[in-house]
């Protein structure tokens, strides 16, 4: 993908989640971000307390995938 199209990428998928979120489709949403140069990672959830536990190991998967990824 070029870099164009990667951003589009991100964009559509935020834009997907936003519309199912106004629908009330979605009880929690979690976002990993990584800077353009892999330097910062965040992380961010909103959910119902009980998808708390889920959620973060979830997140701990992934980012140990993308750390790895970056090696």
């Amino acid at each position: 993908m070029t870099p164009n199209a990667d951003i589009a990428s991100m964009i559509e998928v935020l834009q997907d989640h936003l519309a199912l979120a106004r629908e009330g489709k979605l009880r929690s949403v979690a976002v990993v971000s990584v800077s353009a140069d892999g330097a910062a990672i965040g992380t961010q959830w909103s959910c119902q307390n009980a998808d708390i536990t889920g959620l973060i190991g979830k997140l701990t998967v992934l980012t140990h995938d993308m750390m790895a990824a970056r090696k």
